[in-house]
C-alpha cells in the first residue's frame, strides 16, 4: 500500500495528521522521514489531535521521547525523535518495544533504525515540492499485513 498526498500548507499537514490519527490504533508504528522543517512534528501534532491525547505535542529533540496519555479511551502516543541517537542500540535503550503494543508510536528520523520495532508500520516520507511556497509531497507506505490492501484517502490532493 502506497499513498501520495500533496500538502500545500502547515494547516493541511496538521489536518492530514488528524485524518491519520483517526485511522491508527494501539500497536501501530509510524516512521517519519524528511528534512529539517519538512513538517514531521506538525504531522505528529495532528495525529495527536486525531487520537485525542494530552498535549501539547512538541518536538522531543532534546528529551528523545515523550509519552502523551489519552484524554479518553484511546491509546497513548509515544513520540520519539531519533535525530540525536547514534544507532539502533541507543534506540533499543529507550525500551520502546515494551510499549509499542499498547501505544501509537511515532519515530521521527527513524528510517534505518525503527523498522525493527514492528512488522507492521507506516513509513511516511515528507519532501518539499519543487514549486514556490510550502507545498510538501507526503508518501505513505504501508508495510505488513495490517496495512496491506488498505487504501488511504487522506487529504485533498490525494492521487
Amino acid at each position: 500500500m502506497s499513498t501520495m498526498v500533496t500538502v500545500p500548507t502547515a494547516a493541511d499537514m496538521h489536518e492530514l495528521g488528524v485524518r491519520l490519527g483517526g485511522l491508527v490504533r494501539a500497536g501501530d508504528l509510524l516512521v517519519l522521514t524528511g528534512d529539517l522543517g519538512a513538517g514531521k512534528t506538525t504531522l505528529t501534532q495532528g495525529i495527536g489531535a486525531g487520537l485525542g491525547v494530552r498535549g501539547p505535542v512538541t518536538s522531543p529533540t532534546f528529551v528523545i521521547a515523550r509519552v502523551h496519555p489519552p484524554l479518553g479511551d484511546g491509546p497513548p502516543l509515544v513520540h520519539v525523535d531519533a535525530y540525536r541517537l547514534g544507532g539502533f542500540a541507543e534506540l533499543d535503550d529507550l525500551d520502546l518495544d515494551a510499549s509499542v503494543d499498547e501505544s501509537v508510536t511515532i519515530v521521527e528520523w527513524g528510517e534505518g533504525l525503527a523498522e525493527g520495532l514492528a512488522d507492521d508500520r507506516l513509513e511516511v516520507i515528507i519532501s518539499r515540492g519543487d514549486g514556490p511556497g510550502e507545498d510538501r509531497e507526503v508518501r505513505i507506505d504501508g508495510v505488513g499485513d495490517r496495512w496491506s490492501g488498505l487504501r488511504l484517502d487522506l487529504a485533498p490532493g490525494h492521487r
